[in-house]
């Protein structure tokens, strides 16, 4: 959603970004409401480096996913996009974290990335800065989703599934694909929860 936005926006009539005020009132509800330490961070967006709390997405069921644009597993771009737009009315969100921590394979600078994810696969979820997600100085989140389900990634595309009170309840590694039996069914299970 945020990676659109940042080509879209500016193109549009005023009249046609009103849901953007709406969408920032429920994001300020959901921030205010968030108590889920798994959410307790802020990260840059990808195309802008705004600062973006991960509270905003309190009460939404969340796929975390690193990412890298040169990977075997980068057409996995595609079945994550495609499941952000399935079930996001329904409360699920995408969130891309790029890393270049396996095999060098994101060598690139933000605005590198942030065209490739959107011309290349079309992806609309929200994409954060390049980051790291495994050893000493992976980024907090990472930390956090690997205590709590045990797993860490141990390569590109890896997944976690977070429920809406904001607990990991789930680990993909790079080969369960976005379409994947197993993953859809997690996904479906905790949009039901509330």
């Amino acid at each position: 959603m945020f990676l659109a936005a940042s080509f879209a926006v500016a193109a549009l009539p005023a009249a046609a970004q009103a849901p953007a005020a709406k969408s920032a009132a429920s994001v300020a509800a959901n921030t205010a409401a968030c108590t889920a330490p798994l959410l307790q961070h802020t990260f840059t967006r990808l195309q802008d480096e705004q600062p973006q709390a991960l509270c905003q997405y309190a009460g939404k069921v969340l796929l975390v996913v690193n990412t890298a644009s040169f990977c075997g597993f980068t057409p996995q771009y595609e079945g994550l996009e495609a499941l952000h737009t399935k079930y996001a009315a329904r409360g699920l969100v995408v969130l891309g974290f790029p890393t270049n921590d396996f095999g060098q394979q994101e060598p690139g600078n933000a605005k590198q990335i942030a065209d490739f994810c959107f011309n290349t696969y079309g992806v609309r979820f929200p994409m954060f800065s390049k980051t790291t997600v495994k050893g000493a100085s992976a980024n907090p989140l990472f930390v956090s989703l690997a205590q709590a389900t045990g797993k860490s990634p141990g390569w590109n595309f890896h997944k976690y599934l977070v429920d809406r009170q904001g607990r990991a309840v789930g680990s993909f590694d790079s080969n369960v694909a976005p379409t994947s039996a197993a993953l859809v069914a997690g996904i479906e299970k905790a949009l039901a929860a509330k």
